[in-house]
């Protein structure tokens, strides 16, 4: 294994103390990559004797089902036909190892990552492997999508002890869950600088059974620095860090990285980090007259635009794949996840808001259309994920990319027509593939593709602009445009014959929430209330089937059952803090988009169980999981990274300032300084870690503006105002509806409400900052003008 794809997924680490510790945290995260795990060993692992061996031996995995076969989550289904012994997560585990004194491997995945699926086919398929696991160890398999506590908790000994972390996670536990050795992806065999899956096993075998107490030591050692290092408190500071300085050392680090050719803030892989386009359109409108402001827009529209010509972007079906394996945005890992989806379409409005480019709407739209056709149940919820594996053809074995990329002879045949009026002999397909950089030999370098599956196959980039392409060929620019759509509709119409990818119908609380929002801010942005109508159809299924009247709690997942139906595990996983903060966002944006208060209301009796459950009193800031539900992991964290989803601290924050907008309640104003505070040190020491916060702590600072329209919603002056306002790019406020009457929800959560009047029995806005109200306005334009002020 080797290029691009291979570096991410390999190793083993026995640490040998605590002091180990001082090469962990660093401003990348977990989340985002499938990061390779340094080589290094208390326990002796040089390869030779079964180990040696170049190829595994294989045999036709058996047909009688696991235990796993009786799970919902569709990453433990993949393997219920292992021949392993497979737990999942939960005492019937921790018991047995207890009672027969063995170590626990704990294995952490989700169903469509593609090292998951290799090291599945490679080494849980296995016979003798499995026999190994089986016998000499409890095995558990764990979805991270279901249980982020776990995946965090365990994830953070991976990151501590060795060079990075990633999926598949495999890690060694105590009988009492402590941790004591972490890997990501192993291949099964030695080989001239790996060591291969069944060596670690067996070693860690011998180590446990003749030298198992310096192991339990250095896992008490390691643990116990963890702790230290891992807590997150107030401590004597009771105000956050300065704005300014924060904002702008923040802002200072993006630059510094930031991709001048092809955008975004890495070499290779890269990700999409919405995160951090989200802080520079932020810091644009804060500095709009400096130079940075006007680099920080340049930096995320750039990056926006590069990225929706890559090949990260499905140009067939649209949607963004997970993250390119080069810095051109150019050869993805194909698989699709929602809260990409969710957070980019939410991007691409926000670009259109800043510059007026329908560039980054019809981006925007594209996004929403792929997430209704692909990942939307029937009943408004949203499924987790396309995988990036599929078969060439039925029968054959899952290549990864193959439903996506295609060959010139195929493209060819689909579009042979001629094109009139071209300079030189044209066809469509001809027009197409210069466009999209497509080549006879394909354009994926062999160093992309290191298993050889994607050789002679082309991914669509966007090779030229409109106007190059055609002044290539002497054609007008909208003929081409018509062409090239035309094209695509029919290699989408002709993909659709091809085997699918498979989709995990999980739905998560926290990524519907994300979804919700994608759905109601790109719809309040573009005006189209079909696009709110599903946001609303998403907020109905999150309280239908995610949520439990009688506890007020959120449940963490469901699932797609037979004939459209629901499903839900039993015991129901309970929600976690990202759970609550992803939803209450999307309430508050829902809100803002359908102005129906009743959204507001929940978001509010949401926000009142996250406190309860998750809120440190003494330290300030919240906890990722219930301490109930976390009992017995080494562990109870507070997530201090922004990464490919957003901590959910720090969209906390954002919620707890929009909350105490809406209603005036102080103690969520008092909660988010607490917050903020809490995660000063790390704001301080590396504030591109948090972009989103650093963005929360740069809103607390700056004044809040409650606008607030006055008027008939069915009413076209009203709607007129409504959408002045959802046109112009403003996150630091919130949008109130006032009706008329007394009565309320809003207004008795804020009486001045009251004392505003309509003018003249028109619709009239104010903007209201620091409790004082600008003068009425009834008309857009001058409501513009006051909100670009």
């Amino acid at each position: 294994m080797q290029g691009a794809r291979a570096w991410r997924c390999r190793g083993l680490l026995l640490p040998r103390s605590a002091p180990g510790l001082a090469a962990s945290r660093r401003g990348s995260s977990s989340q985002d990559k499938d990061r390779s795990v340094t080589v290094g060993s208390s326990v002796p692992m040089s390869a030779g004797g079964k180990g040696s061996r170049t190829n595994c031996s294989r045999s036709t995995p058996q047909k009688v089902p696991n235990r796993l076969i009786s799970e919902k989550s569709p990453y433990l289904l993949q393997h219920a036909y292992n021949p392993v012994d497979w737990y999942p997560w939960g005492q019937e585990a921790f018991n047995k190892a207890r009672k027969e004194n063995k170590p626990i491997f704990l294995s952490v995945g989700y169903s469509t990552c593609h090292w998951c699926h290799m090291m599945e086919k490679e080494s849980f398929q296995d016979e003798e492997i499995g026999r190994l696991l089986s016998e000499d160890f409890v095995s558990v398999k764990v979805d991270r999508e279901e249980r982020p506590d776990v995946d965090k908790a365990y994830m953070t000994f991976v990151q501590a002890t060795s060079s990075g972390g990633g999926w598949p996670m495999s890690v060694w536990l105590t009988p009492s869950l402590q941790p004591f050795v972490g890997g990501t992806y192993f291949p099964p065999e030695d080989g001239l600088t790996r060591v291969g899956f069944r060596t670690v096993l067996m070693r860690i075998r011998e180590q446990w059974t003749q030298n198992k107490s310096p192991l339990l030591k250095t896992s008490q050692r390691v643990t116990a620095a963890l702790l230290a290092r891992s807590e997150i408190s107030m401590g004597d500071r009771q105000l956050p860090p300065s704005t300014a300085t924060t904002t702008s050392r923040c802002f200072q680090q993006l630059d510094g990285s930031h991709d001048e050719e092809y955008g975004g803030f890495a070499e290779a892989p890269k990700f999409p980090t919405p995160v951090i386009l989200s802080f520079l359109f932020s810091y644009w409108l804060s500095h709009r007259l400096t130079q940075d402001g006007s680099r920080a827009q340049q930096m995320a529209l750039h990056t926006l635009k590069m990225m929706a010509n890559g090949g990260i972007r499905d140009h067939v079906g649209q949607g963004f794949h997970r993250y390119s394996t080069d810095r051109q945005w150019h050869v993805p890992h194909f698989e699709k996840m929602l809260y990409d989806q969710a957070q980019l379409t939410v991007a691409y409005s926000q670009a259109f808001q800043i510059s007026g480019d329908e560039f980054y709407s019809e981006v925007a739209k594209g996004i929403l259309q792929y997430v209704a056709r692909n990942l939307s149940h029937r009943s408004g919820g949203f499924y987790s994920a396309e995988d990036g594996d599929s078969p060439p053809e039925r029968g054959m074995r899952p290549k990864e990319g193959a439903f996506y990329v295609w060959t010139v002879e195929e493209v060819q045949q689909l579009l042979p027509e001629p094109v009139l009026g071209a300079t030189e002999p044209l066809t469509s397909g001809q027009l197409l593939m210069k466009h999209y950089g497509l080549t006879e030999a394909g354009n994926i370098s062999p160093g992309q593709d290191p298993k050889g599956e994607l050789q002679g196959q082309n991914v669509l980039t966007v090779r030229y602009s409109l106007e190059l392409t055609a002044a290539r060929f002497g054609l007008e620019v909208e003929a081409v445009r018509t062409l090239l759509n035309s094209g695509l509709e029919k290699l989408f119409q002709a993909r659709k014959h091809r085997p699918k990818p498979h989709l995990d119908s999980k739905m998560l609380a926290a990524w519907n929430g994300l979804m919700v929002s994608g759905f109601a801010v790109t719809g309040a942005v573009l005006g189209q209330e079909r696009l709110i109508s599903c946001a609303v159809s998403g907020a109905r299924f999150l309280k239908q089937h995610m949520f439990d009247v009688a506890s007020g709690r959120l449940m963490r997942t469901c699932y797609a059952g037979s004939g459209g139906t629901v499903e839900h595990s039993n015991p129901p996983c309970w929600g976690f803090l990202e759970d609550y903060a992803f939803v209450v966002r999307g309430l508050l944006d829902l809100y803002e988009a359908s102005q129906e208060s009743a959204w507001l209301e929940w978001a509010l009796r949401l926000q009142d169980t996250q406190d309860r459950l998750f809120w440190d009193s003494r330290g300030g800031g919240y906890f990722c999981s219930e301490a109930e539900l976390g009992a017995g992991l080494p562990l109870r964290l507070k997530d201090d990274q922004d990464g490919a989803e957003p901590s959910a601290n720090s969209v906390s924050a954002h919620n707890l300032l929009r909350l105490h907008g809406f209603t005036g309640h102080k103690d969520w104003m008092h909660k988010c300084v607490c917050l903020l505070a809490a995660f000063s040190e790390r704001m301080r020491r590396v504030p591109v870690a948090l972009p989103e916060m650093v963005r929360a702590l740069s809103a607390h600072q700056q004044t809040l503006k409650q606008i607030v329209i006055c008027g008939d919603p069915q009413a076209k002056d009203t709607k007129a105002l409504l959408q002045c306002v959802h046109s112009i790019y403003i996150p630091n406020k919130v949008l109130i509806l006032a009706d008329g009457d007394p009565s309320s929800f809003l207004s008795r959560q804020l009486p001045f409400l009251r004392t505003l009047r309509r003018l003249e029995d028109q619709a009239t806005a104010y903007v209201c900052e620091n409790q004082a109200c600008s003068m009425p306005i009834t008309e857009p334009c001058e409501l513009r003008k006051l909100l670009h002020q």
